[in-house]
């Protein structure tokens, strides 16, 4: 299937709402990314995807892109790193494993989630300041690739839920858990939120991590704060720092207070990870 990508250039002041009226279409599978073209200049947003092009509002300029195996040219140009206690790598490079780091094999796929973006590497740092005792019943909502909850199943050597209303990242996330030893101890089901039985049963939970978007981060404040207890907190990420203030209020009103914060840097923009915990 041949890809294509659009982009437009927009006013520095103007790139957070822009992008936020297309975290739709990150939803729909299509990648969104932004770039600063020049230091206090306009910010470029590129759209990539395949097939069918979406309905998009303004000037865009539209490009073919060759007809190339983009999922194996991401994968080729996938590098090993190590983000905290975890050395993150792909299956074509499994030497070299640091004898002290926990592997989480990842390969670049059709799921959101090899740990290279500053909101997952955000998640994963996060996890590592957590106290296993706190953290007994954990699910991660919006799972994509699995990397969140293999790598908590993993650290704490317990089992860990996750979802996803995307099926085909739920299938790409159980292969994923079989693949770094963890089949037995993730369990990962199609859901939106919370809404499945397997995943609304198990409530309240100690942890939910979501490293989502600001827009159905902001949808799930109610479900969350209903499925969590006085002392749980919620490991959100997938915001830029602008975003951030507005997740946290959305959630204080739900009983849920700041307890620090990881921010990190992605193609130009920073991104911020949030722990809550609730009152």
């Amino acid at each position: 299937m041949s890809g294509w990508t659009a982009w437009r250039n927009v006013p520095a002041a103007q790139r957070v709402s822009e992008e936020q009226a297309l975290e739709h279409l990150a939803e729909d599978g299509f990648v969104v990314t932004s770039r600063e073209v020049s230091r206090d200049g306009p910010w470029r947003i590129e759209i990539f995807g395949e097939g069918e092009r979406p309905a998009l509002h303004g000037a865009w300029t539209w490009e073919e892109l060759p007809d190339r195996d983009w999922v194996a040219e991401n994968q080729r140009s996938f590098r090993p790193f190590q983000v905290g206690p975890f050395w993150v790598h792909p299956s074509h490079v499994a030497d070299g494993i640091p004898p002290d780091l926990l592997p989480l094999r990842i390969d670049a796929g059709l799921a959101f989630g090899t740990g290279t973006h500053a909101t997952t590497r955000g998640c994963l740092e996060m996890l590592a300041t957590l106290d296993p005792a706190e953290t007994k019943n954990t699910v991660d909502v919006g799972c994509g690739s699995g990397i969140l909850a293999i790598a908590a199943a993993k650290l704490w050597k317990r089992r860990v839920l996750g979802g996803d209303n995307d099926a085909e990242a739920v299938d790409v996330a159980i292969e994923n858990a079989g693949l770094n030893g963890a089949a037995s101890l993730c369990h990962f089901v199609t859901s939106n939120g919370l809404e499945a039985a397997e995943l609304a049963t198990p409530a309240p939970y100690d942890l939910i991590i979501a490293n989502i978007l600001a827009g159905p981060l902001t949808g799930l404040a109610d479900p969350f704060a209903a499925a969590t207890r006085s002392g749980s907190r919620v490991l959100l990420s997938g915001l830029l720092v602008e975003q951030a203030e507005l997740i946290v209020a959305t959630y204080a009103r739900r009983g849920f207070a700041f307890e620090r914060r990881i921010d990190l840097e992605t193609g130009g923009a920073w991104w911020r990870t949030l722990l809550l915990r609730k009152d």
